[in-house]
């Protein structure tokens, strides 16, 4: 399977077996010229494996040729193209990949886009700037269902002692939803062994006490 032709054929098959072995054999020949098309088959492949291993190929490639092809399908309107190119951009772990981090996917609408931007960012931030990523995502606590809500965690966990003030500021938010989120959060940073789920029922408990306290 040597030409690009051949290989966008066989990641169209029918058969996620066949574009599974395709893309095993893109990345284990590295070849600078498909590039192009596993980025197209990325945008579009349904199978999970399957788009981990289309990551996995892009990965084998020179990061000078992928990184600025990924940067630009971050900027593209279809959800799936995007998440999966930032996703890529944090197994690369280039310096460059950071400038695909914008407040725009940050607080994409698409849940999966967000996540995977959550994520390639604690990989991706220089260390001037964790503190105001730290900003960025404490701006969405208290917002989303519960695995979002669990992702907005682990991304601020991650960051360490840069993100300490935001979530102390959250923690005394107005707004419950956000005050619990941050107290759980807070508890993940001390503890990480602890559960999302355990911290957040917990800091829902002592939110709930604290009301009672002031005469709620």
């Amino acid at each position: 399977m040597n030409s690009p032709r051949t290989h966008r054929a066989a990641l169209a098959d029918h058969s996620p077996s066949v574009r599974l072995r395709a893309a095993l054999e893109a990345g284990t020949g590295a070849d600078p010229g498909l590039l192009e098309v596993l980025i197209e088959r990325c945008a579009v492949e349904p199978d999970f494996s399957v788009r981990d291993t289309l990551s996995w190929a892009l990965t084998r490639l020179p990061a000078r040729l992928t990184v600025p092809r990924l940067r630009a399908e971050t900027r593209r309107e279809q959800p799936q193209a995007v998440a999966q190119a930032l996703h890529t951009l944090s197994k690369i772990g280039d310096p460059d990949g950071w400038q695909a981090i914008t407040p725009a996917v940050l607080h994409a609408g698409d849940r999966e886009v967000a996540r995977s931007a959550w994520r390639a960012a604690v990989v991706l931030v220089p260390d001037d700037r964790r503190e105001w990523l730290a900003s960025m995502l404490a701006a969405r606590l208290g917002r989303g269902d519960a695995e979002t809500q669990r992702s907005v965690s682990r991304a601020l966990v991650a960051l360490g002692p840069a993100a300490d003030a935001a979530i102390a500021d959250a923690a005394g938010h107005p707004d419950g939803r956000v005050r619990v989120h941050a107290r759980a959060t807070r508890a993940l940073a001390a503890d990480p062994d602890t559960g999302f789920d355990a911290a957040l029922t917990e800091a829902r408990r002592l939110d709930a006490l604290g009301f009672l306290a002031q005469g709620g």
